[in-house]
């Protein structure tokens, strides 16, 4: 796969790495017992790990297309996926690490490790997920968390209460090694979103770690 990514001037490093979260974490509470949280540039060496993921094949991730069902017709879900469940060996060693570490960060908060990891390859600008929330599994009944890394160019990512609501967006534009966790009962009662766009933007991965259960 060939995937051409403009690299950030901020993260002119090789190597690749975690920045503290202590102390650097902003959080923001939202309504009905949802809050996000934002610390950014957590990875350093971010546009090289973008690299090392987005090769495809034994040297990154195997990315897939998936076809769903919308208005009566199947057609390509418009991004590139990859999961790796709990027994999945994650395909860079800064990845455990970025899980561990945040499992350790939250403990008290969540009481259980993150688990899994989600991938998504955004190719450009035509390629989006719709709102909704992460819902499958205890996600609907039960408070948890969603760690959100994004590598690569920077795109917007909107959060709202579900059903919408005039005025009520919140937009955040993440990328280069950002990090953003929604909690308490962010997947409930709120929904995010990565829209669309027309502007010219070049590919971005967003790597999701879940509890177990959670999807």
């Amino acid at each position: 796969m060939s995937v051409a990514l403009q690299g950030s001037l901020l993260d002119q490093v090789d190597d690749v790495g975690l920045r503290p979260l202590g102390g650097a974490v902003r959080r923001t509470v939202l309504t009905q017992g949802a809050w996000i949280d934002i610390r950014p540039g957590w990875v350093t060496g971010s546009d090289e790990l973008f690299t090392r993921l987005a090769l495809g094949g034994p040297a990154g991730v195997e990315w897939r297309g998936e076809r769903r069902v919308m208005w009566e017709q199947e057609v390509d879900t418009p991004r590139l996926l990859r999961f790796y469940g709990e027994a999945e060996v994650l395909p860079d060693p800064v990845l455990a690490q970025a899980r561990d570490e945040l499992s350790a960060h939250y403990r008290d908060e969540l009481g259980e490790p993150f688990r899994t990891a989600g991938m998504c390859l955004y190719r450009d600008g035509r390629d989006s997920v719709a709102w909704h929330g992460d819902r499958f599994g205890r996600g609907s009944t039960q408070d948890t968390m969603v760690a959100i890394v994004s590598i690569g160019a920077p795109r917007a990512l909107l959060l709202r209460p579900r059903g919408g609501g005039a005025g009520r967006t919140i937009r955040h534009v993440i990328g280069h090694g950002d990090l953003l966790v929604m909690g308490g009962s962010c997947q409930r009662t709120w929904e995010h979103a990565v829209p669309k766009t027309t502007k010219p933007v070049g590919p971005r991965i967003s790597i999701q770690f879940r509890t177990r259960d959670v999807r």
